[in-house]
């Protein structure tokens, strides 16, 4: 019988895409107001650049910003830009369903998780400015675990918490760390098809390795009830 249900953070419970390229504009635009010569086009092109090779989770890439376009006195801007960035999460929200879905899932006796990969207090802050973290009985995060989400990291969590494989469904966007690893560790997976991975570039042969995929998470319930409540 399912009982803990594990969910990704970024583009499952809220949109993490649509944030950090709004994020990634308004510090554009600081940066642009506070005066650096160069037009906001040329800034976002290379930014976009940058965060594509040092990954998203890079803490200095207004700094790079800065170097790659030789910069003198680089501080404004950055302090612009890291301003304007930071600004932006006072607009964080969860997707419309999921505080109601939260909910229900507790109620209906489900132990809920957080598995996710990236920096703690980065993955913590999220769900306190969502004012969702208290629905969740733990968060597990690649930082405090030491490794990125795979079958390794799921075996770790599930004897922390002194569960059976069969008895967990891990809830996430990316078949590369979320579903695969998840199915190495013998547990049940759904997909939530949407975020920048949702077009399936991620998947060998177009096909998920999944038990189940959903475009929402308001199809959850019925989806376990579907599947496991039979």
């Amino acid at each position: 019988m399912l009982k803990y249900i594990f969910f990704d953070i970024d583009d499952t419970l809220f949109p993490s895409s649509e944030f950090a390229e709004l994020a990634r504009k308004n510090a554009i635009r600081a940066m642009a107001e506070a005066g650096i010569e160069e037009t906001t086009e040329r800034l976002h092109t290379l930014l976009t650049g940058i965060i594509k090779k040092r990954g998203s989770n890079y803490t200095k890439q207004f700094d790079e910003l800065c170097r790659k376009l030789k910069v003198r006195r680089p501080a404004r801007y950055v302090a612009a830009a890291v301003a304007a960035y930071h600004n932006t999460k006072t607009g964080i929200l969860p997707y419309p369903e999921v505080p109601r879905l939260l909910l229900k899932l507790r109620e209906a006796g489900y132990q809920l998780y957080v598995a996710t990969n990236g920096d703690a207090v980065k993955q913590w802050d999220k769900l306190i400015r969502m004012r969702i973290e208290n629905y969740f009985e733990d968060v597990f995060v690649s930082e405090e675990i030491g490794r990125e989400k795979d079958e390794k990291f799921f075996a770790i969590v599930l004897k922390k918490i002194n569960a059976e494989p069969h008895e967990c469904v891990m809830i996430g966007d990316r078949e590369d760390a979320d579903i695969l690893p998840a199915k190495k560790a013998g547990m049940k997976t759904i997909l939530v098809k949407r975020g920048k991975y949702s077009e399936g570039r991620q998947i060998k042969k177009g096909k998920s390795s999944a038990d189940s995929k959903i475009k929402s998470l308001s199809e959850l319930p019925g989806i376990l009830k579907k599947i496991w409540h039979q």
